[in-house]
Parts: C-alpha cells; sequence; structure tokens
C-alpha cells in the first residue's frame, strides 16, 4: 500500500456522483478542506456542476484513467457496473470505496477477490453499519454472553418507496437488465445493511460461514425484484438470522436488528447508532480506507471478504423464483404519478411476527405467501 502523496491527502475521484453519489461527494470535499484528501476529478454521463475549482469531470471512469493520477476512486454506480469499473481501479493502481452491494453474483464476488488478491489493492465496501461504534459494541457483548445463549438474530424493515423511486434509474427494480444480474430489491440494495448487519453480529461475514438461505420473495409494485420478502439465514454456527422487510410499509419507519439471547434481547437501530435507546459513535469509511493507506496495520472497517456472507444471500436472491406478485386485495394504493405507492395490509404485524418467531411468511400464515420458497 502506498500512503497520501503529499500534504493534501491521497488524490480521490467519485464514479457516479448523483442521486446517493452525492453524498460521496460532498464527504470527500469535507475531508479536502480538512487536508485529509485532494477532490481530483469525478466521472458520471451526466456530467456535473457545481464542483470545486481545479475538479476535472469527465464521462467514464476509463477517461479519467487515462488523463490524471489518483490514489482512491469511490465507486457509487449502477449495481452491474460494480465490478467491471472496481477493477479497472485497482489495474491502474488505486485503492476503492465501493458501495454495497459489491456485486451482484457469487461469481462477480470471487472475481472481485481475485483482482484485490493479484492487485494488492484495498477495497472497502460502504456497508457504513459495519463501522458504527452500535454494531461493533452489540458484536462485542453478543461474544462476551452478556445476552447469554444466542437464540437467533432477526432484522426488520419497514420502510416507504414511491413510485419515483422505482422510477430513477432503468436498473432500479430490476432483477436483470439487458442479460446482466441487477439483483435490485428491498433484501440485497435499500435494505442491505440489515442483513450485512445482522451477519456482523453473529461473526458470520465470510463467504463460508453460511450454511443455507431460504428465501420468499414478493412484490406489490409492478417491478421485477422484491418489495416485500422474508428471508432466513442459518449460518455455519448454527445460527437463524430472519430477515423480514418491505418497501411498503404504511409509514417509513428505521430498520432494526433484534439479538434474542437466553437472557434478554438487544435491539440495534442501525441508522442511529443506537442499541436499546443508547447513541454511539461511527467512524467514515472513506477516513478509515485512507487511515489503512498510511499504515495497513490499520484494519478496514469493511473489507471485501468480510462482504462474503452477505453476497451468499444476494446470490440465493439472484437465483430463487421470480417475486410472487401479492394479490390486489390485500393492497391499498395511496398518491398518484411519482407519488403513488404501494401498501401492503397489515404487514408491519407480519413482520413483527416474523421478527419475534424467527419465521418466514409462509410459516406464519401471511395471506399473501402461496408456498414456500427456495433453499440454497
Amino acid at each position: 500500500m502506498t500512503g497520501p502523496l503529499g500534504p493534501s491527502g491521497p488524490r480521490v475521484a467519485v464514479v457516479g456522483i448523483h442521486g446517493h453519489g452525492a453524498s460521496h461527494l460532498r464527504n470527500v470535499t469535507r475531508l479536502a478542506g480538512r487536508g485529509q484528501a485532494e477532490l481530483v476529478a469525478v466521472a458520471d454521463p451526466q456530467g456535473a456542476a457545481d464542483l470545486p475549482a481545479g475538479v476535472q469531470v469527465f464521462a467514464g471512469l476509463d477517461e479519467l484513467l487515462a488523463a490524471t493520477a489518483v490514489d482512491v476512486v469511490v465507486i457509487c454506480t449502477p449495481i452491474q457496473t460494480h465490478v467491471p469499473l472496481a477493477e479497472l481501479a485497482m489495474r491502474a493502481g488505486a485503492d476503492i470505496l465501493l458501495e454495497k452491494p459489491p456485486t451482484a453474483t457469487l461469481a462477480e464476488f470471487e472475481r472481485l477477490s481475485a483482482v484485490v488478491a493479484e492487485t494488492g489493492r484495498a477495497c472497502q465496501v460502504g456497508f457504513q453499519a459495519q463501522a458504527s461504534e452500535a454494531t461493533l459494541k452489540l458484536a462485542s457483548m453478543i461474544a462476551d454472553g452478556h445476552l447469554g445463549e444466542l437464540r437467533g438474530i432477526s432484522a426488520t424493515g419497514k420502510w416507504v418507496r414511491k413510485a419515483r423511486y422505482f422510477q430513477r434509474a432503468r436498473w432500479s427494480g430490476r432483477r436483470r437488465l439487458d442479460g446482466i444480474d441487477v439483483v435490485d430489491g428491498a433484501v440485497t440494495n435499500p435494505l442491505a445493511h440489515a442483513a450485512a448487519a445482522a451477519l456482523l453480529l453473529d461473526g458470520s461475514t465470510g463467504v463460508d460461514d453460511v450454511r443455507t438461505v431460504e428465501t420468499e420473495l414478493y412484490r406489490a409494485n409492478p417491478i421485477e425484484s422484491d418489495d416485500t420478502s422474508s428471508v432466513r439465514i442459518t449460518t455455519t454456527r448454527g445460527t437463524p438470522i430472519l430477515i423480514a422487510v418491505t418497501l411498503c410499509a404504511t409509514e417509513h419507519l428505521e430498520a432494526s436488528v433484534i439479538v434474542h439471547g437466553s437472557e434478554g434481547r438487544a435491539v440495534l437501530t442501525y441508522q442511529s447508532d443506537l442499541i436499546d435507546g443508547t447513541k454511539y459513535g461511527r467512524a467514515d469509511l472513506l477516513e478509515n480506507l485512507i487511515a489503512h493507506r498510511a499504515d495497513p496495520a490499520v484494519p478496514l472497517y469493511c473489507p471485501l471478504h468480510a462482504t462474503g456472507g452477505f453476497t451468499r444471500v444476494v446470490e440465493a436472491v439472484r437465483t430463487a423464483p421470480d417475486p410472487i406478485e401479492i394479490p390486489a386485495e390485500l393492497v391499498r394504493w395511496e398518491g398518484d404519478g411519482p407519488e403513488r405507492r404501494p401498501v401492503v395490509l397489515e404487514v408491519e404485524d407480519w413482520i413483527d411476527r416474523a421478527s419475534d418467531e424467527l419465521a418466514l411468511f409462509s410459516e406464519l400464515g401471511a395471506p399473501w405467501s402461496q408456498s414456500k420458497g427456495k433453499t440454497q
């Protein structure tokens, strides 16, 4: 690993600066203001405006790398572009911060892992909750037996996504696009942090730490991917991890990861860095990557290999049958145009039951569950 090139810190480029990419751009600008990084270029086919003076703009990463030297590349682009862009950056000698999910398939994960090993570059994945003191504190509590014997972990997400969310890009809400796997969906993208955090709490982040994944995928929206699902992961340690999520809730609530122990339970609200209401801090993934570049003894919070267990979940969703459409009589539609959205009736109650009982929707008899899903 090479350290910063000068007093301004490493030269950083951001690929994909609209949507969520705008937050990465702001973060690099913040670090540049503190002298920890230098924002030298961005790449986005939509172009850019209101950038700091001297920042170059390119349509693609290949053009950017041909024109200017960079040390770190932040990649916040459509899921199906992650691997080719990450490989391009690392082979050019850059370390990367790659948005989640890192890959759409297990084969891509293995390919990208090989590139990391071959190039020796650092690949930090954008699971911010992995850098939360709350997540790490709760993982330590579990390991130390503070909750007694671990009986299971559940993760719940009761979110709202309107039509404009699925209209924002061609790949949104798609399982495949132009013959390429995308695997967008509630479990694998917007609520991916829930599954990843649950696996971290169990100490089961590696690709070989997951024994089986049972999937039940449903949708109320006119999309290809799932928007209401239950997934049960069984880790090689024998821990059941139950994921129950929807993008069709009555109101938008923060996602939670619940640890069920023989001596009690604990609730992690990872978006707010809370354990049972107690607030904790959070490290910044890019700052951590920069510190790791300067001193490889500083570990990454979320290196690529620590997303292997999550990628097993993505692979199970990818190869599962297409999501089952929830019957119209179980859905209430609200709003018009870009604000239009479905509400799955009583979905919050079924999610709570799934979480409490570590059971799939079909095992509970949820009215939209027609059959048990697929086990990988």
